[in-house]
């Protein structure tokens, strides 16, 4: 199945998903026929994310912390109480409250990070796969970053955490298979609030060094994730998807 309605009266999850890459998700998942439950951290953020959907009923939000399992557990708990089903779940929820050489971080922060980056994909899995797919099948997919396959001053810990995202991916696919497909979206530099710090400055220059011209917009990533939880993605599990305008496939050595 192809086209607008290939995830038709299909209920995904989508954690971080106020704003940015994770909005995108669930709107683009919306476009394509989905009911969605967007989790984040504050009310008012979700329901300013809420009022930009066409059919705001076909929406539920419910306000989690990405690295708890209890309230992993109780969105999952809503989401069903509301709509019947869990389809698809994409952990997109991330931080990086950290930056520097690691041998100066904190243990705080450090903390922080794995807990919602790295343990909180486990947590959103485990009470999707206990509340729902585990007797009804579903497709995982979880945003990780070609951080996780490079090595950069300053996000050392960040890219270290979605490196383990990637390893967690293939690990959870063979876990819940057949039931269930584990896919990642690693993508590269995409203009949101949260890597503004990052392409902002020099917005023009970084564009020029990624093969396609551009960085990244959220859009590009939602694409990706809505093929990965449709049947046109039927037999892929334990893959990674790398949605980065070429940047990996640029010369290595800084070359180009």
């Amino acid at each position: 199945m192809s086209g607008a309605a290939r995830l038709e009266d299909r209920v995904v999850v989508v954690t971080g998903a106020s704003r940015g890459i994770g909005l995108a998700i669930a709107q683009r998942c919306a476009s394509e026929g989905a009911r969605v439950v967007l989790t984040a951290r504050h009310e008012s953020d979700l329901a300013q994310a809420r009022a930009t959907f066409a059919s705001p009923d076909r929406v539920l939000t419910v306000a989690a912390h990405a690295g708890s399992w209890e309230q992993a557990a109780r969105v999952v708990e809503q989401s069903l109480e509301t709509f019947g089903a869990i389809d698809g779940l994409v952990n997109n929820a991330a931080t990086n409250p950290y930056f520097g050489p690691l041998v100066e971080a904190d243990e705080a922060r450090l903390r922080k990070a794995y807990e919602v980056n790295q343990a909180g994909v486990v947590a959103a899995t485990a009470a999707a796969w206990h509340g729902w797919m585990r007797d009804h099948g579903g497709a995982v997919v979880n945003i990780a970053s070609i951080g996780g396959s490079s090595v950069e001053p300053g996000i050392g810990w960040y890219n270290a955490t979605k490196a383990a995202v990637l390893l967690l991916t293939r690990q959870l696919a063979y876990e819940l298979a057949p039931g269930v497909r584990v896919n990642a979206v690693a993508p590269g530099l995409v203009r949101t609030e949260f890597a503004r710090a990052i392409w902002e400055p020099a917005e023009q220059l970084m564009a020029q060094r990624i093969p396609l011209g551009r960085i990244g917009e959220p859009t590009d990533v939602a694409a990706a994730v809505a093929m990965l939880l449709s049947d046109d993605a039927s037999w892929i599990t334990g893959a990674t998807l790398t949605v980065d305008g070429g940047t990996l496939a640029r010369p290595s050595g800084g070359v180009g």
